[in-house]
């Protein structure tokens, strides 16, 4: 069955944001539900103006089942987009108890939701932190999990739920989709990624840095086993990102039980070259200082991207110049 009404968890931040812009080009019906803890109500405003459409917005948490039950039933939603969750490892590190409430816990009751209003597919927000430290480059998709801080683990333990709930229903569809690193932002500059803290990614701490807004980036660590000394990461425009969403909603449309799909380019770029990158794209000059490590990070991280290509028929288009450029003329919208 075709999916018709959609509800997008967290779709008011980054990723959620930019995946309603495409399913709203594409004609679908969908709810918004979030409850603004990381992200702001013009959001709304800014996919109404750029989509043209109005767009539903219900404010609730995952985990109040009563606003998120009667939200299912009243729009009759079909299919779920689940991003809401907490996203920053060093915080997880810091806090475990409150990623395991709201990941896990808010995971765990969007299921029972679903069970009593007999919805049945789910695309869930997943990460590439499930590998943990890498026995063999690219990670593919059967590479052993072993997440290695609580954010990561939350991911893990949401996975096998899934996987758990498939077993247990056999009409039960669920696509994990494992990020690597969504960099980028939408082409009207108008959404994109607004960290209200002082940034735990890379692009936007170089897009702070860029409008002055930061000194200099801080780029952690200059002695991995990479060729210029700093982490190599596969970093992936947003918008290819919500594209390979869509084409898993079509994956499960006609294909049931669980699986987990690595969403990357397949390619690592380094932190200095991201760097360089974005001072030659953007004519802007980046000061930047070498800091220690920080706890947990390792040398390289790139994906292997056959299972998203033959599943899907999806690969990443963009390259790093339109990351590069879509990200400063997302940061100078909000100066």
């Amino acid at each position: 069955m075709e999916s018709k009404n959609i509800l997008i968890t967290g779709g008011m931040g980054y990723i959620g944001s930019h995946t309603a812009l495409v399913l709203l080009s594409q004609g679908f019906d969908i709810v918004i539900f979030d409850n603004l803890s990381n992200s702001s109500i013009d959001v709304k405003d800014k996919l109404e103006k750029i989509s043209s459409k109005k767009v539903t917005f219900i404010k609730g948490n995952v985990l109040d089942t009563t606003i998120l039950q009667n939200t299912i039933n009243d729009f009759n939603i079909d299919t779920v987009f689940h991003f809401a969750g907490l996203k920053a490892v060093s915080e997880s590190v810091e806090n475990p108890n409150i990623y395991f409430e709201n990941n896990i816990s808010g995971s765990i009751n969007l299921l029972k939701v679903m069970k009593s209003s007999d919805v049945k597919k789910i695309i869930f927000s997943s990460s590439a932190t499930v590998y943990g430290e890498p026995l063999y480059l690219p990670y593919d998709e059967d590479h052993p999990t072993n997440a290695t801080n609580p954010y990561g683990r939350s991911k893990l333990y949401i996975e096998e739920m899934l996987k758990d709930v498939c077993n247990s229903d056999k009409d039960f569809s669920a696509i994990c989709l494992r990020y690597f690193n969504p960099v980028g932002a939408h082409e009207s500059s108008l959404i994109g990624e607004n960290p209200e803290d002082i940034p735990n990614n890379l692009m936007p701490f170089i897009t702070q840095v860029a409008c002055k807004k930061l000194t200099k980036l801080k780029i952690f660590g200059n002695d991995y086993n990479t060729p210029d000394g700093t982490g190599v990461r596969d970093y992936i425009h947003v918008m290819d990102l919500v594209e390979g969403h869509v084409k898993a909603m079509r994956y499960i449309e006609s294909n049931k039980g669980w699986q987990a799909i690595n969403l990357g380019t397949g390619k690592g770029i380094s932190v200095l070259d991201m760097v360089k990158s974005f001072e030659k794209v953007n004519s802007v000059r980046i000061p930047y200082q070498f800091v220690p490590r920080r706890k947990g990070d390792i040398d390289k991280f790139y994906s292997n991207v056959k299972t998203s290509k033959n599943l899907l028929n999806w690969k990443a288009k963009r390259g790093v110049e339109e990351m590069c450029k879509s990200s400063w003329d997302f940061q100078k919208g909000l100066n």
